[in-house]
């Protein structure tokens, strides 16, 4: 049986994986097996920290609303939680993003939604004898 040599087949894989490690410091950007497992680890990092960067924006979200809620001088909502259970249970349609970027562009919008939503609760209607 005839030899086949297939180093430039190897070669070619071996290239492929410094490619992508290409950016890494020392051996980690020389070595192939030390840049095979760089390669996975940066992978594996890549994919874990998806879901870590969704966590920390919802609460950035958080702490951006509940800091302008508590900073208003008419105490509307003295937190976070109470807005947000309102909103649940008015059932309006406002996630944590669009409200964050309201409270920071707009504070007066924010505080005029839930002026809105003061009036119209059912909680409130009650209280005054409306209903």
């Amino acid at each position: 049986m005839t030899r086949i040599k297939r180093g430039y087949i190897a070669r070619k894989r071996r290239t492929k994986i410094r490619l992508v490690t290409s950016s890494s410091r020392g051996a980690h950007s020389k070595l192939t097996r030390a840049s095979y497992e760089q390669k996975i680890k940066a992978f594996v990092s890549a994919h874990r920290d998806r879901d870590r960067k969704k966590r920390d924006f919802r609460r950035l979200w958080i702490s951006r609303i509940n800091a302008v809620i508590r900073e208003n001088q008419k105490r509307i909502y003295s937190s976070y939680s109470r807005l947000m259970y309102t909103l649940y249970k008015r059932q309006l349609l406002l996630n944590r993003k669009i409200l964050s970027q309201i409270a920071i562009l707009n504070k007066n919008c924010l505080y005029m939604i839930s002026n809105e939503i003061i009036k119209n609760s059912p909680e409130t209607e009650l209280r005054e004898g409306t209903v």
